[in-house]
């Protein structure tokens, strides 16, 4: 959360669980300087015949404001919960129950690298028509995977350079 508040410009809303620890976190990071919210789903008991791996049906919601102003309208976890899904689904590293993870924390990271830029940069994303970085004013053009292999390989040789 510091990485984050350290990245952001202005006052921010953040909208969390209702995990007690980010209450701290959160505060620790920004101050007050944030319009914080925290949403709460409420969950059913599951039935008797559902498996193990079946989610539980939602059945509301209550949110509480912790911190600044938050808009109402804009207390949500719809954008970090597809975010997650998202990543579930393109690396099999992250998903639960399966053979794709990574032995070396470096291999790791490089894919999760890889994977988040492409995603940004490479990607035409339909409802935005363009790639998010794009939308986000961050590049005026779409990336290649050409373009992500000349980056990476500026820097392994910048890195081979400061070692040597």
């Amino acid at each position: 959360m510091t990485d984050l508040a350290e990245r952001v410009k202005g006052r921010v809303q953040v909208t969390t669980d209702a995990l007690r620890t980010y209450v701290n976190v959160i505060e620790d990071a920004f101050g007050s300087e944030v319009d914080y919210a925290q949403l709460h789903k409420v969950y059913r008991s599951p039935l008797e015949n559902e498996t193990r791996y079946s989610p539980a049906k939602c059945i509301g919601c209550v949110t509480k404001d912790v911190t600044g102003t938050p808009d109402p309208k804009h207390i949500s976890t719809s954008f970090v919960e597809r975010q997650n899904w998202t990543v579930r689904t393109t690396m099999r590293r992250y998903t639960r129950l399966s053979n794709g993870f990574s032995r070396k924390l470096e291999n790791h990271a490089a894919a999760t690298a890889l994977n988040y830029f492409a995603y940004n940069f490479i990607k035409i994303h339909r409802t935005l028509r363009v790639s998010p970085a794009m939308a986000a004013g961050v590049t005026d053009r779409l990336w290649s995977v050409e373009d992500l292999v000349t980056l990476w390989e500026a820097y392994e040789q910048r890195r081979v350079e400061r070692a040597a």
